[in-house]
C-alpha cells in the first residue's frame, strides 16, 4: 500500500520550511560576517527575509533586500555573482542530499506594507472603515 501525503499541494512542507529556515540563518550569518571574498557585496548589508525551497530542496529562492531599499538591482548582481560560493559557505555541514541552487529576488512585502499603511491612513478608508462600528452601536 503506498504512503499517504498529507501535504496535497496546499503549501509548502515542514521539511521545506525547516530547510528553508536554516538556509536563510546561515545566508545570513555569512553576509553579516562578511567571508565572502567580494568587497563589494561585503560593503552591502543584506537583509535576508525569507528562502523558500522547492519540494525536492533542489532550488531556494532567497528574498532579500539591501538596507534602506537602496541599491537593489547592485545587490542582487553582487549575490547572482557570488552565487557558487555562497552556496558552499551555507551549506557546509548541513546534512543535504542536494546543495539546492540559490536564486535571488528583492524583498517586495516590505513596499507592500508601506503601501496598505499609507491606503489605511488615507481619511476616506478610515471612514468607511469605521463607519459600521459606529451604526452596530446605535
Amino acid at each position: 500500500m503506498a504512503k499517504k501525503k498529507f501535504n496535497s499541494g496546499t503549501g509548502p512542507s515542514q521539511r521545506m520550511l525547516r530547510v528553508g529556515e536554516v538556509l536563510r540563518r546561515a545566508l545570513s550569518d555569512v553576509l553579516m560576517q562578511g567571508d565572502v571574498h567580494d568587497p563589494e557585496l561585503n560593503a552591502m548589508s543584506i537583509t535576508v527575509s525569507e528562502v523558500r525551497t522547492s519540494p525536492d530542496l533542489k532550488i531556494a529562492t532567497c528574498y532579500v533586500l539591501p538596507l534602506g531599499g537602496d541599491k537593489r538591482e547592485e545587490a542582487i548582481q553582487a549575490l547572482k555573482r557570488n552565487k557558487g560560493e555562497l552556496r558552499r559557505m551555507i551549506t557546509k555541514g548541513m546534512n543535504l542530499k542536494y546543495t539546492p541552487d540559490l536564486r535571488f529576488l528583492i524583498d517586495e512585502s516590505f513596499d507592500q506594507m508601506d503601501a496598505t499603511r499609507r491606503l489605511f491612513a488615507d481619511e476616506t478608508v478610515r471612514r468607511d472603515v469605521e463607519a459600521p462600528e459606529q451604526e452596530n452601536e446605535d
